[in-house]
C-alpha cells in the first residue's frame, strides 16, 4: 500500500481539513473556481463562513424559528428532493398539506372546515397576498355585475407589516393604512367609517401587530362594519393577518373571538415557521368556504404528470416545511402547543414586569393579551442615549432587539421590542435581563455624544 506525502492532497483520506489545496487559498468569492474542491473542505470552508452570522437563538428581533427538535431535522433531510408543486409524483406529501389545511381551518372555527380550501406557501407575506388577491377578485365581479367603476380598488388596515404594501403596489391597490391616534396601537372600529367606501375590497385586522405584539379588536372591527352595512350598504369583508396570533390565541386565549366563528372574516393568514413552530419556509392561507376564492384564482397544471389546480404564487417549492409542520401537530397536539404557548407568554410577563422595574422605561406593551413579547420606549427626559445605543450595546454579548418608530402618526415613539419564542427559556431571558441592566449601567456612565435615532430592525 503506497505511503502518502503530506503534498499528495487529491488521493489522501487521512489528510487534515485545512491542510488542503482549497483550504490554503482564499477561493473566489464572486465567480466559479475552475477546478474540484474535496466535498469534505468544501464543507468545512462554507462552514466556516457561517460562523460571522449572528446566533439564531440570540435574536429576539425575529417572529421565526430558531429551535427545532432533531425530528423534525430528520424529517427535513428525508423532504429535500420533494417538490411540494408536484402533487402527482409526491401524492402523500399533497395529502399531507390538505391535513394542515383542513386542521388549520378547524382550529380556526370554519363552520365545514372538512370542506374549507386553502393551501400552504414560502411564508405568511405570500399568503397574506393570496388573501388579498381573493378580495380583490370578489369586489371586482361584484361591481361589474352592479355596472359600476372597477379602476379604484383600496384595502384599509391599521400599521401592518410590509406585505400589505407590496401587495397593494405589486397589484394596483391604494393602500389606507390608518394612523395611529392618541394611545392607539392598532385599527379601532371609530376609524373604519372615515375610511372605508364602494371601493374598499377589505379590512386587514391583525392578530400580532408587527411593531408591538398587541391583538387589534377583529370582533369589535366587524361590528362596525355590521353597523356599516345597516346604514351605507357597505358590505365589507375582513381578511385577518394571523400572521403570529393564528397559532397563539386558539391555545391561551381561547375567550378572544377573531376567527371564522365571525362571519364577516372569509380568510386568514398565518405563519407556519413563526409561533407554528415549523422550519423556516411556510405559510398558511385558509378561506371560509370555497366561494371565498374565485375560480379565476386557481390554475390547472398538466406538464408534471396529472392536471393539478394551483393558486399560490410560487411555483417549484420544497415540502419539508409543510411535512414538519403537521409532525407537530401530531407530536404536539393542542395540549402541546398550549403548554409552549402558554410558557412564552408567561416568560414574557415575568421579563416585562422586570424590565417596568428598571426605572428608564415606559412599558408600550407588556405581553399580557397578546403575542408573548414586550415592547417599550424610554421615559421622558434625556437619558444620554437612545434606544438604539442600548440596541447596539447588548449586542456586543449576541442578543439582537428590535428598535424602530412606531408608525403614523407616532413616528416620534421609539420602541423596542422583544418577542419570547420556543427555545427562549426563562433562564435565557433572565440571562438578556442582566446584559440590558449592564448595558444600561455603562451607557449612563458613559452618555453617547450626539447621539441620534438611527435605523432599528425588525423581522417579519
Amino acid at each position: 500500500m503506497p505511503i502518502h506525502t503530506v503534498t499528495d492532497h487529491a488521493h489522501s483520506d487521512i489528510e487534515d481539513i485545512y491542510s488542503t489545496r482549497s483550504s490554503e487559498r482564499s477561493l473566489p468569492k464572486y465567480r466559479m473556481p475552475d477546478g474540484l474542491t474535496e466535498p469534505h473542505a468544501a464543507y468545512a470552508l462554507v462552514r466556516d463562513e457561517l460562523l460571522l452570522d449572528g446566533n439564531a437563538r440570540q435574536n429576539l428581533a425575529t417572529f421565526c424559528t430558531t429551535w427545532v427538535e432533531d425530528e423534525v431535522k430528520q424529517l427535513m433531510t428525508d423532504a429535500v428532493d420533494k417538490n411540494m408543486i408536484d402533487k402527482d409524483e409526491y401524492p402523500q406529501t399533497a395529502e399531507i398539506e390538505s391535513r394542515c389545511v383542513h386542521i388549520l381551518a378547524d382550529l380556526w372555527h370554519a363552520e365545514k372546515s372538512w370542506d374549507t380550501i386553502g393551501c400552504s406557501t414560502t411564508g405568511s407575506s405570500e399568503a397574506a397576498m393570496l388573501g388579498g388577491l381573493a378580495l380583490k377578485w370578489k369586489w371586482r365581479a361584484r361591481r361589474e355585475a352592479e355596472g359600476e367603476d372597477t379602476s379604484k380598488p383600496n384595502i384599509v388596515t391599521g400599521p401592518v407589516q410590509i406585505c400589505w404594501k407590496k401587495f397593494a403596489r405589486y397589484f394596483d391597490v391604494e393602500i389606507r393604512e390608518v394612523p395611529l391616534k392618541g394611545d392607539a396601537l392598532g385599527l379601532q372600529p371609530d376609524d373604519l367609517r372615515d375610511y372605508c367606501d364602494e371601493n374598499t375590497i377589505g379590512v386587514v385586522a391583525t392578530l400580532g401587530v408587527t411593531f408591538t405584539g398587541i391583538y387589534e379588536p377583529v370582533e369589535a372591527l366587524a361590528r362596525e362594519l355590521d353597523a356599516m352595512q345597516r346604514d351605507l350598504g357597505l358590505d365589507i369583508p375582513i381578511h385577518v393577518d394571523a400572521a403570529s396570533g393564528g397559532f397563539i390565541a386558539p391555545f391561551i386565549q381561547r375567550d378572544l373571538v377573531w376567527d371564522f366563528q365571525i362571519e364577516r372574516v372569509r380568510s386568514i393568514n398565518a405563519s407556519g415557521h413563526k409561533y407554528g413552530l415549523a422550519p423556516l419556509g411556510v405559510g398558511w392561507v385558509v378561506w371560509a368556504s370555497k366561494d371565498d376564492l374565485p375560480d379565476d384564482l386557481v390554475f390547472y397544471v398538466d406538464y408534471l404528470g396529472g392536471n393539478m389546480p394551483t393558486f399560490a404564487l410560487n411555483f417549484s417549492r420544497p415540502g419539508g416545511e409543510i411535512i414538519a409542520q403537521y409532525y407537530n401537530f401530531l407530536r404536539l397536539g393542542r395540549e402541546g402547543y398550549t403548554a409552549i404557548q402558554q410558557s412564552c407568554s408567561d416568560t414574557a410577563q415575568w421579563l416585562g414586569a422586570e424590565l417596568a422595574k428598571l426605572g428608564p422605561f415606559d412599558m408600550v406593551y407588556d405581553g399580557h393579551g397578546g403575542l408573548p413579547a414586550v415592547a417599550y420606549k424610554l421615559t421622558d427626559g434625556d437619558h444620554g442615549f437612545t434606544l438604539y445605543d442600548l440596541s447596539e450595546r447588548v449586542r456586543m454579548r449576541g442578543w439582537q432587539i428590535a428598535s424602530y418608530p412606531l408608525p403614523a402618526d407616532r413616528e416620534k415613539t421609539v420602541v423596542q421590542r422583544i418577542l419570547i419564542r420556543h427555545g427562549v427559556s426563562r433562564d435565557l431571558a433572565a440571562l438578556l435581563l442582566e446584559d440590558i441592566k449592564r448595558a444600561l449601567e455603562h451607557l449612563s456612565q458613559n452618555p453617547v455624544p450626539n447621539s441620534t435615532a438611527g435605523p432599528g430592525f425588525h423581522h417579519g
